[in-house]
């Protein structure tokens, strides 16, 4: 399904009225999933977009489907170095740059080519504006949330017991890819790869360098997150944390299987995760601010005796309890430690809480959700607590 222009047309003139009170002359959106959102096409190039007028999009490959798909009328190939400059008004003096995604390269080349030009960091305009979504985004994310659920509700129908954690992920990845999920996870943050998690037991309870409260042990120092080859053991927590992804539009969710039974603690942890998922959904209301959300959900894992345990290896803890979700796995808004914006309506994220039990094993729960004026709406729709296979 490709993106309405109407679509586009909105979001160009939401980031102008932005640019013009910022005192910016333009921007220039170079990072692939960006050129996306404003124009329907992910070709490589580069769009111009100014604070006032229409915008240019210059392509270098694919042009022929850039021209079948891009939404701006002043679509046409990439220039000559030399040529390049002569696109823009020498008023042009003020151009807005993506800093959080921009190759220093990137920004060498355009300084080169437009000299005399004062580029801005807009990362913050663009993804405050990429964060609040649109009716029709908002029922892309409905029915993306419905499809993962329904994968999801399958799983102990394809589990075998003493099958190794790879052997899972297989059998789940599969049936992802046959559903037509488009399997690439995009995230902004550099350097974080993944695909999804399927872990159980110790092995899901080791430290990573992952962004997020669980690792995994991964198949070797270079891959060293999600599965591993280990077998699935009895009375283990099995966590399988994935995205699915239609349209591209990302939809997160995770849950907690166990052949046999948890334990008195682990099953304990998984009570107040679901406790605290619930009391911050029901706070999902325009206004509500970030951190003050996440402190909270601290202090209810800390009132519980499971603070060292929260969100991660103790003394290494993830600061979150949800990231947003839309085009990319890690948009706005961000539960976090020092993310005082307040929540807006039409905003989508996934909440995560989690407890991680070195030598035992991780529990917790994800959904993702909507902001709305009742409190968050569940896009997710699956049952949440722990399966049996």
């Amino acid at each position: 399904m490709s993106v309405p222009k109407s679509e586009t047309t909105q979001r160009i003139a939401k980031l102008q009225r932005r640019l013009a009170d910022e005192g910016l002359d333009g921007a220039l959106i170079l990072y692939p999933i960006d050129i996306y959102y404003f124009s329907g096409t992910r070709q490589n190039g580069t769009l111009w977009i100014p604070a006032s007028g229409e915008p240019m999009l210059l392509v270098r490959k694919s042009f022929a489907r850039a021209e079948q798909e891009s939404h701006i009328a002043d679509t046409r190939p990439f220039p000559s170095s030399r040529e390049l400059p002569l696109l823009f008004s020498q008023e042009a003096k003020r151009i807005g740059l993506t800093f959080d995604v921009l190759p220093v390269q990137y920004h060498a080349y355009y300084s080169s080519v437009l000299p005399g030009r004062k580029f801005i960091d807009i990362s913050l305009i663009n993804r405050e504006l990429r964060s609040i979504k649109s009716p029709w985004e908002q029922e892309r994310l409905r029915e993306n949330g419905r499809r993962l659920a329904e994968i999801f509700a399958q799983i102990p129908s394809f589990f075998v017991p003493g099958m190794r954690e790879i052997d899972l992920a297989a059998e789940l990845e599969y049936r992802l890819k046959k559903a037509d999920s488009e399997g690439i996870v995009r995230t902004r943050s550099f350097g974080m790869d993944m695909v999804g998690l399927t872990t159980s037991g110790q092995q899901a309870a080791v430290p990573g360098g992952f962004d997020g409260p669980v690792t995994g042990a991964g198949m070797s120092a270079v891959c060293p997150f999600g599965p591993s080859t280990k077998p699935i053991a009895r009375n283990t927590p099995i966590l399988i944390d994935y995205a699915g992804i239609w349209n591209g539009y990302v939809v997160d969710i995770s849950r907690i299987f166990v052949q046999g039974a948890l334990g008195p603690e682990l099953s304990r942890a998984f009570s107040v995760a679901s406790d605290i998922e619930a009391w911050l959904a029901e706070h999902l209301r325009p206004g509500a601010v970030c951190e003050d959300l996440y402190l909270h959900s601290l202090g209810m894992a800390q009132a519980a005796g499971l603070g060292d345990h929260y969100m991660g290896y103790p003394g290494e803890q993830a600061r979150f309890v949800g990231h947003g979700v839309g085009l990319e796995l890690d948009e706005f808004p961000v539960l976090a430690k020092g993310f005082q914006s307040p929540l807006q309506e039409g905003q989508t994220l996934a909440l995560e809480p989690k407890f991680v039990f070195p030598g035992k094993g991780v529990v917790g729960i994800e959904n993702t959700w909507m902001v709305t004026p009742h409190g968050g709406e569940k896009l997710t729709t699956l049952a949440d607590e722990v399966v049996h296979v």
